[in-house]
Order: structure tokens, then C-alpha cells, then sequence
């Protein structure tokens, strides 16, 4: 096939050849084809643009977690910091390859010898070394109730108190009064001042590590602007003496952080390596858990500098980035995977509606290459002004996700997640990929009519193949089992390992599914066709008859369906099955009648101590919280670090305030060095009675202890159960999160409720009595940052592939408009053919909502068994929501784009309905 040449510019011959003559024919076919398929090329369009927009976003999210750090806050006037290794390591050797560390961040403070003062001070260009104490404080008001930070709505705002000296960091200065000049005289912030209603002169009452005790406002004081920035805007700030405060933080031979102020003028870099040579210099100073951290740990002090200096003031910030990242890999990662088969599925259905069309051109002399080629342009032109529409989109939906990320609490205060001006090219490579992805699945679409030869051309286009590719009908199968044998791994494993081939499981039934969807329609038309027939008369009879003779194409309808069913179904169910018999272990759980509870920062053990000996109380136990790091080996060998919530409670108190239910050993035997242990967890560890498991705490310190009891109850308890003695040491402020009591036979509890209240006034500050106290129910750190991922995954997702749904079934529609209109032609009503549209529609969604229910149910029941020994449960409500999208999604599609034929009204027809 060829077209005219014509005359070039400046009298240049025109050009020839086989080159020329293709592009010349492909640009003139493609131009004439966008045109001619506009609808179809519009559904294309707009499958493409959130294809782009979701990569976009959710790659932005990402790279911006991965830069992240913590806010410079209390240390914005030093030159650097020094703190301890806020990180365990861990190195395994994989078989087959080299060793490989894993690092998990810590918790809890990892404290500085004061020892190094001297050293950091005598380095040239150090103006001051100064120690930081960081002690947890509760400050009441007028009113007597706690006094919250300046950020309290975010849920994590608290009342530091610090060292005078410690002032000089940020730096704060005087507005009015003096200095702490006696161990009762503190210094107040600002916005503490005003939100207490305390002046200078005033008596305030202030709970730290101990019992209330009441200080002399001396003085306020408010942070002086550094680098354009001022104020500490989300941790209120008390000042002490220097004596008092090391007293209060019960650690006097050791400090949180040591700030160094620098001299004018003096070089960054060079005061770096001076603080790092002191440091390491002669004896090396080591943080204060050294001798008692993991081997792999070196206990070296770290030298923080630039946006590193908020490490120690924000300790949630790395461990909550590290989630965040880790969840934003996973959810980009199911992202990319239905955005792949989505744009495969709309791209090929798009390019295989047109075979007739390209097969005439291939009957008229079109070459292989010409039809490639018109294809390529056709779809790059689409693609590309797709790919950047969504491009651009994407960087407010980045902030926007990110403002809901706050708001909702996902992520603590502190966290910075930066938003620089390159960051905003990333969209750029997610817009390649996507133009890449359409163009490559366009190529593979037309290479079968493009190979034939001219004079068999239209015959090949007149006829669905008898049978889908061989290659991917044994690719589907192949994957069919290899997720069947996942389910069943599932369900014989426990732990981590059930959770990654239930993962696993999941992902090779979805993608089977996809590849299978013309023998799955072949199926489904065989079981279906017979009742359409029945019940649906000259409609339902259409419907089956277009099934039977198209299952290519009902297998492309399916397949989206079946594709959002399974995805929001796994997400919505995996979480909703574990939270509900974990709510149900920790009700069985709780048998405090009674508990005492505070809006400060914590119960110091001596208001334990008092509510035990209340008159009518026969058991009371604090309530420590803290998180351990378990090392433990992946079934391949990598190196693994979970780092697990846990407790620390009384012994004594159990089990008339919490109930474990203790299958093996004996509570009382739970103290030092001893821990008690969750059934699930000692069975993965292969532990029993009188084992030994080391356990790293919260500060670095890997301690090796008794296994004293086994317990069931570790959804709502966790896995490991400590004694307060043993847990209390190893934690930056051992203050309870709240006091459970039980009560004496008979004793009756608005009475003792009274004495307590009475009782604690000058035990603890700002608490409160409670009857019937809400259940203990420990959740991973990250639970709430994974709860808001999730709903937004699912939400923006699940959005998605309902469009991809709609954007399919309009191109399949848009490609039966000639096969309406022949219906039309031979007298089909148009109450007939909605009715064959109504039916089709119906076995679709029938279809595609079994086939996802059973490619999420198979997964989920072998990981609910396997974890909790319970079928799956998903919200009827939430059920509902995802059938009710997938019928509202395939009945659009299917009688939207069927309206214009159905309106018009054929002269020959029967009475034109």
C-alpha cells in the first residue's frame, strides 16, 4: 500500500523507499483511525490517565517517606548532636549468598555517658558542650486537670521538662522573671504559661517520675527565632534547675543528648570530624546500654548533624518513616500490578475491536510493519497526552494524601516529609512507564492479524480463535496451582510465614485469573446459558448466544471485576479478621472491675502502690507499654527484625485484673529474668517451659530470659508478657499508662471508687476513676498508619479499578455498536436487546464477583485458620459496598454505551420499542 509523494521544501527530491512510503501510510491510517474511534480511543484515554495519576501519587508518597526525617525543634541553635545508636542490627546468611544485615530502629532512649562532656567541650571551635536531660512531665491548671501540649488535637503533643542549661539549645530566652535559682523554682514556655494561666510568681503543681510536687513559676521564657524558623510549636517546655532535673531524670551518670554550640564562623565539616575523633579517640565513648547490647551493636555515640539533630527529640520518627516506607512499597507494588493489567486488558481490547478494520488493510496490501506502526503512533499519541495529564494531577493528589496522613494521625509529630522541587520529576518516570506499558501491550495486540497473510486476512478477523494461546493458558495454569500450593503453605505455617504465602497466594490467583478469562467465560456460559435462555426469553437467548460465540471478549469484561473484588476483599478482610478476635481476646481478657486513668503523661508506680491499699481493692497492677525486637531468620535465611508491642504488668495482680488464660507454667513465677510468652509466638520459636529466648528491649539491651509461662490471648496481650520490674529498667520513662484493680467478694464499687479518688490526690495528678474499664488490646506500632494505608489504598484503588471496569465495558460496547444496529436491522426490539444487555451484565458481574470472591476467599480462609483458627469475616456493610460497585460498574458499562442505538428507531422494526 502506498501514497503520493510530494514535492519537499527548497526543491529537495522527494523521498522514497519502503521508509518513507511506511511512515507516510502510518502517520495518514493513524490520523484518520484517532478520529474514526474517538469513543474508543476515549476510554483508552481515561484508563491511561489514572493509570498515571495513581503511579504518579503513590511514587511521590514514597520517594518523599524516603527522605524524610524528624523535625529540628529543641536543638535548632546547635551545630550537632550527640546520642546513642538509636538501632539494632542483625546479620544472617542467606544459602547461596552473602551475609546481609537488617537494622530496626529503637524506641526507647539509648542514653550518653556524662563522661564525654569534658571530651566534646575541648574540641577546637566547641563553645559548649550541654548535656539534655528529657523528663516526661505533667503540669495542672487552674482547674486541676493536666495541662496538654500546644499540638494536643494531633494526639501526640507532650510536656518535656529540661535542664536551665538545656536552654541555651534551642535557644530559649528570658521574657520575664529569672532563672530557676532554688531546686522548687521552674521556668515556664510561652504558650504553656498562657494555656495554665501561670505568671511569674504563681505555685504550680508538677507530676514527673515521682509524686506531685509544687514548684514557683520563676520566670517564662520563649524559643528565639533560628534560620527563619521560631518556636517549638508541638512540645510544651518546662525548665528546672540543672540539679533538680538530673535528680528527676534518676540517671545521673548518664544524659538523653548532648547538644554542642559552635563557635562563629567555625567549619561544619571540620567541627564534625574533631567531635567524631574525640569521641573515638583513646578509650572510645560508647552509649550507657552498651555492655549489654547485641553483639552486632557497637554501642558507638552518633554525631548528628543538619536534619539529623532531630533524631533525639522525635524517637517515634524513624521507626514510623521506616512503616510508612515499607507500607508505601507494598501498596505502589498492587499498585503497579493492577495498573499493568488494566492497561493490558483496556489497551488490547481497544486494539482488538479494530481486527477487522486492520485485517481489510492487510487484505489491501498493508504491510506488517505499516499496521505496527499505525498501531504505535495511534496509541502513543493517546498514551502520551494520557500519561501527562495524569502526571500533573498527581502532585496535588501527593498533597493531599499527605495532609490526610496527618489528620488522621498516621504519621507522629515530628515527622517532616519534604516536598522539594525535583521530587515533583518523579511523575515524569511513572508517565514514561505507563506510555511504555500501552505501547508495548498495543505491539503484542496486533501481532497476530499484522503476521497473516493478505488473502487470509479477513477470514482470521471474522473469528474468535477456537482456543486462547497456548502459552497463556499454561502460564494461567501453571500460576493456578502455584497459588492453590500457597493457600495450602498458608494454612499449615503460622506467623509471618502463613501471612507471606497467603500474600502470595492472593497475587498468583488474580494474575490466573486474568490469564485464564476466556476459559473461565467458556465455563461460565456453559453454566449460565441455559437459565438466560430460560428465564430472559428472546433476550436472555441473545445474551447466551453472544456469550457463547465471544468468550474473549466476556472473559475481558470478567476480568476487571473479578480483579476489584479480590484486591478490596483481601485488603478490607485480613485486617477486619484479626482486629475482631483480637477486640474478643482482649474482652475475655479483662477482669478489672475498677481503673484509674490519667490525661498526663503517665502513673508513677508509688500511685500504684497507694491504690492497692485502698480499703475494698484485693489486687491492683500498673500498666507498662514498650516494644521489644525479636531477631529470628526468614524461611530462606534473610535476616529478620520484628519489632513487637508488649506489657509489663504485677504478677501478683494476674489473673484477677488480666487474664492471659495460661495454657503451660505458672504466672507467679514471672519476675526478673523471666518472661511469659504467647502460644503462637513459643510454637514458631520452638519454645517451652524453662527455655531460654533473648530478647532485645527498647533501649538496645539483648537479654537472655526464662520462658515462665504460655499463654493464648497474644492478639489482644502480645506476644510477650513481662513483669514491671523486668520491663521498667529498660524504658526512657517508666510511667503506666493506666491502673487496673480488682476487687475484694462483696466490696462495692461506688465505694471504693470514692476512696480512690480520695485516696490518689496526692499520689498522682489529673486522674481519673473509671467503672468497667475498656479492654487491653496491644496493636503493632504501625496498626493505625497501616489502617489509614489500607482505606486509602482501597478507596483510591478500588476507584480506580471501577473505572478501568467502565472504561472496559464501554470499548467492549463501543465495538458491538455494528452488531446492535444488525440486531436492530432483523427486527430485534429494543426491549429485547435491553434485555440481552441486562442478562449479559448480569453474568458478568455474577461471574466476576465469584471468581474474586473465591481468588480472595481461598488465601484468606487458610490464613484465618492458620493465625486465629477462625473462618475470615469482612463488615456486611463493607461486602455490600463491593458488590454494590461492581453491579453499579458493569450496568453503566454496559447499557450507557447502548443507548444511542437503542434510541433510534428502525422503520422496519416491530412497533419501534
Amino acid at each position: 500500500m502506498t501514497t503520493p509523494t510530494r514535492p519537499r521544501p527548497g526543491g529537495a527530491p522527494p523521498r522514497t523507499g519502503t521508509a518513507a512510503r511506511g511512515g507516510g501510510t502510518a502517520r495518514f491510517l493513524a490520523r484518520r483511525s484517532l478520529r474514526l474511534h474517538r469513543k474508543a480511543w476515549a476510554a483508552v484515554f481515561a484508563a491511561l490517565v489514572f493509570t498515571s495519576l495513581l503511579l504518579g501519587s503513590f511514587a511521590l508518597t514514597t520517594v518523599s517517606a524516603a527522605i524524610g526525617h524528624a523535625r529540628v525543634e529543641r536543638y535548632a541553635a546547635t551545630a550537632a548532636v550527640v546520642a546513642g545508636d538509636q538501632s539494632t542490627r542483625y546479620t544472617a546468611k542467606p544459602a547461596g549468598s552473602k551475609p546481609r544485615t537488617e537494622t530496626a530502629a529503637l524506641t526507647e532512649r539509648v542514653r550518653v555517658p556524662r563522661s564525654a562532656l569534658p571530651r566534646l567541650a575541648a574540641v577546637p571551635g566547641v563553645r559548649a558542650a550541654i548535656g539534655d536531660d528529657v523528663i516526661p512531665v505533667t503540669l495542672t491548671g487552674r482547674g486541676g486537670t493536666a495541662v496538654p501540649g500546644p499540638d494536643s488535637d494531633a494526639g501526640d503533643s507532650p510536656v518535656l521538662g529540661h535542664g536551665w542549661a538545656a536552654a541555651a539549645l534551642a535557644p530559649f530566652t528570658l521574657r520575664t522573671g529569672h532563672a530557676p535559682a532554688t531546686d522548687r523554682q521552674i521556668v515556664l514556655d510561652g504558650d504553656l504559661a498562657a494555656r495554665s494561666g501561670a505568671r511569674v510568681g504563681d505555685e504550680v503543681t508538677v507530676q514527673t517520675l515521682g509524686t506531685p510536687a509544687a514548684y514557683e513559676v520563676s520566670g517564662i521564657a520563649a524559643p528565639t527565632a533560628q534560620d527563619g524558623k521560631s518556636g517549638l510549636g508541638h512540645q510544651g517546655t518546662v525548665f528546672f534547675s540543672d540539679r533538680q532535673a538530673r535528680q528527676l531524670a534518676g540517671h545521673p551518670d548518664t544524659t538523653d543528648a548532648i547538644g554542642v554550640l559552635a563557635d562563629p564562623g567555625v567549619d561544619a565539616d571540620r567541627l564534625y570530624t574533631g567531635l567524631r575523633r574525640a569521641l573515638d579517640g583513646g578509650a572510645p565513648a560508647k552509649d550507657a546500654a552498651a555492655a549489654d547490647r547485641y553483639q552486632e551493636d557497637s554501642g558507638a555515640l552518633r554525631v548528628l548533624t543538619g536534619d539529623g539533630r532531630g533524631d533525639p527529640e522525635f524517637l517515634a520518627v524513624a521507626p514510623s518513616r521506616t512503616s510508612l516506607l515499607m507500607l508505601m512499597g507494598s501498596v505502589s507494588g498492587i499498585v503497579l500490578m493492577i495498573a499493568g493489567l488494566v492497561v493490558a486488558s483496556t489497551v488490547a481490547q481497544a486494539v482488538h475491536q479494530r481486527s477487522r478494520e486492520m485485517a481489510l488493510l492487510r487484505a489491501v496490501g498493508a504491510t506488517p510493519r505499516q499496521l505496527r506502526a499505525t498501531v504505535s503512533r495511534e496509541i502513543t499519541v493517546v498514551a502520551l497526552a494520557a500519561a501527562l495529564v495524569g502526571a500533573v494531577v498527581s502532585a496535588p493528589v501527593f498533597l493531599t494524601l499527605v495532609s490526610m496522613l496527618r489528620s488522621r494521625g498516621a504519621v507522629p509529630t515530628g515527622l517532616e516529609l519534604p516536598s522539594p522541587l525535583w521530587l515533583f520529576a518523579v511523575p515524569l518516570v511513572t508517565a514514561a512507564l505507563t506510555v511504555l506499558a500501552a505501547r508495548g501491550v498495543a505491539a503484542l495486540s496486533c501481532r497476530r492479524i499484522a503476521k497473516v497473510r493478505p488473502a487470509e486476512a479477513m477470514g482470521e478477523a471474522q473469528r474468535e480463535p477456537a482456543r486462547p494461546a497456548r502459552g497463556r493458558t499454561v502460564t494461567g495454569v501453571v500460576l493456578l496451582a502455584l497459588g492453590l500450593a500457597a493457600a495450602a503453605t498458608a494454612a499449615l505455617q503460622f506467623g509471618e510465614l502463613a501471612a507471606m504465602a497467603a500474600s502470595s497466594a492472593t497475587l498468583a490467583l488474580v494474575i490466573a485469573c486474568a490469564l485464564l478469562g476466556p476459559w473461565i467465560a467458556r465455563g461460565a456460559t456453559r453454566l449460565l446459558g441455559a437459565p438466560a435462555r430460560q428465564l430472559g426469553g428472546p433476550g436472555g437467548y441473545l445474551a447466551a448466544a453472544a456469550a457463547r460465540a465471544n468468550a474473549r471478549r466476556l472473559g475481558a469484561a470478567i476480568t476487571p471485576i473479578a480483579l476489584v473484588v479480590a484486591f478490596i476483599g483481601v485488603q478490607l478482610s485480613a485486617g477486619a479478621t484479626i482486629d475482631r478476635l483480637g477486640a474478643e481476646q482482649a474482652g475475655q481478657a479483662m477482669h478489672a472491675q475498677l481503673a484509674v486513668t490519667t490525661d498526663g503523661a503517665g502513673l508513677p508506680e508509688a500511685a500504684v502502690d497507694r491504690a492497692r491499699q485502698t480499703p475494698g481493692v484485693a489486687s491492683a497492677t500498673g500498666v507498662l507499654h514498650s516494644t521489644v525486637v525479636l531477631a529470628s531468620q526468614e524461611f530462606d535465611g534473610q535476616p529478620k527484625l520484628d519489632r513487637l508491642p508488649v506489657l509489663g504488668v504485677r504478677p501478683a495482680a494476674l489473673p484477677a485484673t488480666l487474664d492471659p488464660a495460661v495454657t503451660s507454667g505458672d504466672l507467679k513465677n514471672l519476675g526478673k529474668g523471666t518472661v511469659a510468652v504467647g502460644s503462637d509466638r513459643a510454637r514458631s520459636l520452638d519454645l517451652a517451659i524453662g527455655s531460654t529466648v533473648t530478647i532485645r528491649y527498647g533501649d538496645g539491651a539483648a537479654v537472655p530470659l526464662k520462658v515462665a509461662a504460655i499463654y493464648q490471648r497474644s492478639l489482644a496481650l502480645g506476644d510477650f508478657l513481662f513483669a514491671s520490674q523486668e520491663l521498667a529498667p529498660h524504658l526512657a520513662a517508666p510511667l503506666n499508662s493506666r491502673i487496673l484493680l480488682g476487687l475484694e467478694p462483696g466490696a462495692d464499687p461506688g465505694s471504693v471508687h470514692k476512696a480512690l479518688t480520695e485516696r490518689l490526690a496526692s499520689a498522682a495528678v489529673s486522674t481519673t476513676v473509671v467503672t468497667g474499664p475498656r479492654s487491653e488490646h496491644l496493636q503493632a506500632e504501625d496498626r493505625g498508619l497501616g489502617q489509614v494505608i489500607t482505606m486509602l489504598a482501597v478507596g483510591v484503588i478500588g476507584g480506580f479499578t471501577a473505572i478501568a471496569v467502565l472504561s472496559t465495558l464501554t470499548l467492549i460496547m463501543v465495538g458491538r455498536r455494528q452488531e446492535l444496529v444488525l440486531l436492530r436491522l432483523v427486527g430485534a426490539s429494543r426491549r429485547q436487546i435491553r434485555r440481552m444487555l441486562r442478562t449479559e451484565a448480569a453474568m458478568v458481574i455474577t461471574v466476576g464477583v465469584v471468581v474474586g470472591g473465591l481468588a480472595a476467599a481461598i488465601p484468606l480462609t487458610a490464613l484465618s485458620f492458620s493465625l486465629t483458627g477462625s473462618l475470615p469475616y469482612l463488615p456486611p456493610g463493607q461486602a455490600a459496598l463491593i458488590v454494590g460497585t461492581a453491579v453499579l460498574t458493569a450496568a453503566a458499562g454496559y447499557l450507557l454505551p447502548a443507548r444511542s442505538v437503542l434510541r433510534s428507531r428502525h422503520p422496519a422494526g416491530p412497533g419501534g420499542r
